[in-house]
Formats: C-alpha cells, structure tokens, sequence
C-alpha cells in the first residue's frame, strides 16, 4: 500500500467505526481479514494512523472545523508536516484531491486560542465535570492520557512469584520488572517486548494474567481472607475473581455474577489454568445470600482507560453516563442488601469522574448510615506494610499522571457489626 492508500484505509475505518459499537481494535482486524492485499506493516500503519485520529480528534477537529474522518485525516498529516496536496491527490487508491473548501481551512487555520477540550482532547460536554474531578492535574492527566500505557500482569501467587515471573521472561529476552507499588505485578513497558509475551513459555501455564496495577491495588484493599464467603458482582470474565482466590489461598467461596453468561463462561477456563477452584459462577441476578465481603467492579465511562481505548472517549454520551450511574447506584444497594454485619463492600471504578466515584459514595452512605468509609491509606499500611500510593488516602484515585496506572478509583464501605 501506498502512504495515501494507508491514509484511505485510515479514512474508511473511521467511517466503519463511527457506524458501530464494536471496539476499535476488534473492528481493525475484521476490517482486514478481507484485505488480504494489506501486508503486516500496512496493517500496522493504518491502525497507528487510527488511533492517532482517535487520541488527537478534538485537536484535529478544530484544526479543520470539521469532525469527519476526512478532515481528521487532513488534520493529522498537517500535524506531521506531511504534504497534503501529495497524500490527497486522487491517484492510486488514495483519498479524493482536496477541495475548495478544504484548502481554504489550511491556508487559514481558525483564529484565538485552542479550547482546552480541544487542547486536552476529550469531550466538550465533559468539560466541567473533568475540571471537578481534576482540579489543576487536568492537563497533565490529559496529557498522560495520550501515552501508550504498558503491559501489567498479576502474577498469581498460588502458583509463582514476581521474581520467579521476571527471570523467567528476561531469559527470554523480555524486559520485565516490578510494577512500582503492587507487590504482585510485573511490568512490561517496550511495544516490541509486549507483542513477544505472547510467544512466552510461561504465558499460559497461568503464572500471570494481565492486569493493570491499578486493579492490583483494589484487590489488595479488599483485604479477602481464606475461609471467607465472597460476591464479586458485575464478575466479567472473572479476572478480580480469581486475584481473589488468590488472596484467599483458595480456600472459602467466591460468587461471580454477572448478567452477561458469554463473559461468566470464560471463568472456568481461566481459573482452572489458575489452579483457583472456590469460584461458583451465578448467572443473572446475585443470590440473596450473607457475605464477609461483595466486590463491585461497577460498569462505567471508562475513562480511565482512554489511553488504551482512545475510541471509548468519544462514543460517551452524557445519556450513557446517566445511565451508567443509575446502574452503580443498584449495584451499591444490590451490595448492600448481601454484606453481613461487620462486612464491607469494595466499590470500584475505572473512571477519572466524581460523578461515578466520591459522588456515587456519597449518595450511598446517605441511605445507608450502617457503613462507614475505612481509609484506604490505612487498610494499605496494615496489609501491604509501605508508604501508599499516591492518590490514596479515604479513597484510592489514580490516574496516568499519579501513579502511572490506569486512572481508578476505589472505596472500602465497612457495615456496622450490630
């Protein structure tokens, strides 16, 4: 392919994308499987060229006074100081030559300062609750957002251990090292280094799974212990499960539950290459059963993950995010409604917004006056035994900026013991 055939590919999956809901990178690969004609760096161009639109798309947009894939494509040569008449010519399998209109928006890009929507890349209407939940970290935190996040894995301590994880993968030439806080991850920063891990011996006689550390954190603070009756509410595919029944030594009992029976099928698999055999998977509604501890890793914005899906950002709403923090609420009080006497609920986010995190605890602990907050800095002290992270004190608050990880959020709501 052509660099303007690579730009038009760019283009139509833009335009693919902005019709579907299905992730960017699940749309990439279908995308070319009837391409056949794409070689490895092709396809390796285009979906950088994409992602670049998707990470740089309010910049772009006010560059071009356009949001169209078209523009944005425009935008993004511009912005590598390519030579647009060349790239949009119209030869080959290339974009359409440039038209009137268009070349008059390069010759005069738009007047006054760039907005800081535009500046920090995210929605416009998130702007003020961003502001909120930021404060003056908001433009580092943005800025960290358009850095490539590594590769975290969670090593499963019922079968290995970090050191053990790490020798294993540099004697196969892989830069591994400990992530900074979580005493069970592994870090893998390089793009060449994480594309080989999955080629390593180890790397699925389940030593690890991937995680990012921010996740690590939250299951450490759940404080699960052995013998104890465990609900992990909006389970997924199960992956805080199993942290859990790490935790727990494998011993007691976990729930998992989730609407969804394609993501609980998962489990199985998974736990058993885990050597985790106390999980119980609950299709639908969880049992209306008294646990020590429920886990609820509520559905959200997801905007603590912008920097792996940048395409996430924009197919937010603020009708989605109000349903969203309609759902967090139920599944507090869902989780309320299971914890015995003296038990706690640990709720987490992978979301930057109070509107999904301190706002949702607030609202909770107004109709619920048997719990409490137990600060994550102490819970952290006493069971990890160093200094806690930063952004951890009542709350657990992470973003790329802070801690390097994902940005997280997680509360630890203690219930009365009478």
């Amino acid at each position: 392919m052509t660099p303007a055939a690579r730009i038009q590919a760019a283009i139509e999956i833009l335009e693919g994308l902005n019709a579907t809901a299905m992730p960017a990178d699940r749309f990439i690969r279908d995308w070319f499987r009837t391409r056949r004609y794409a070689g490895s760096k092709d396809r390796a161009a285009v979906a950088e060229r994409v992602y670049d639109l998707f990470r740089h798309r309010a910049s772009y947009a006010w560059r071009m006074q356009s949001e169209t894939p078209r523009a944005l494509a425009i935008a993004s040569v511009l912005a590598e100081g390519g030579d647009v008449d060349a790239l949009f010519g119209g030869t080959g399998y290339g974009p359409q030559p440039l038209s009137d209109e268009e070349r008059a928006k390069i010759a005069a890009p738009p007047q006054g300062g760039m907005p800081q929507h535009a500046r920090c890349e995210f929605p416009e209407f998130l702007e003020a609750e961003l502001v909120r939940s930021l404060g003056s970290t908001l433009e580092a935190d943005m800025a960290a957002m358009q850095m490539r996040a590594p590769t975290d894995l969670r090593v499963n301590m019922w079968q290995a251990t970090p050191e053990f994880v790490i020798n294993a993968l540099r004697a196969e030439g892989i830069d591994a090292r400990p992530t900074p806080y979580s005493p069970y991850g592994v870090r893998i920063v390089s793009q060449e280094d994480r594309a080989r891990l999955r080629d390593s011996k180890i790397s699925d006689v389940g030593y690890f799974e991937p995680q990012d550390e921010s996740g690590q954190i939250a299951v450490l603070l759940a404080q699960a212990r052995p013998r104890e009756r465990v609900l992990d509410i909006a389970a997924g595919t199960g992956g805080k499960g199993i942290a859990l029944g790490a935790e727990m030594e494998n011993e007691g009992e976990i729930v998992a539950c989730d609407i969804a029976p394609a993501r609980l099928a998962q489990i199985h698999e998974r736990a058993e290459l885990a050597a985790i055999s106390i999980i119980r998977i609950h299709d639908g509604e969880p049992p209306l059963e008294e646990f020590d501890l429920v886990f609820v890793d509520a559905p959200c914005s997801g905007s603590g993950t912008w920097r792996r899906q940048p395409d996430q950002k924009w197919r937010l709403t603020q009708a989605r995010l109000d349903e969203l923090i309609s759902i967090q609420d139920a599944l507090l009080d869902k989780a309320a409604m299971r914890v015995r006497a003296g038990g706690r609920i640990l709720y987490a986010t992978c979301s930057l917004l109070k509107c999904e995190n301190a706002d949702r605890i607030e609202a909770f602990l107004r109709t619920h006056p048997e719990f409490t907050v137990r600060a994550a800095a102490e819970i952290w002290q006493a069971a990890v035994k160093s200094e806690p992270p930063p952004g951890m004190g009542e709350f657990f608050c992470a973003t790329p900026a802070t801690t390097g990880t994902d940005g997280f959020f997680a509360a630890i709501l203690e219930r009365s013991a009478t």
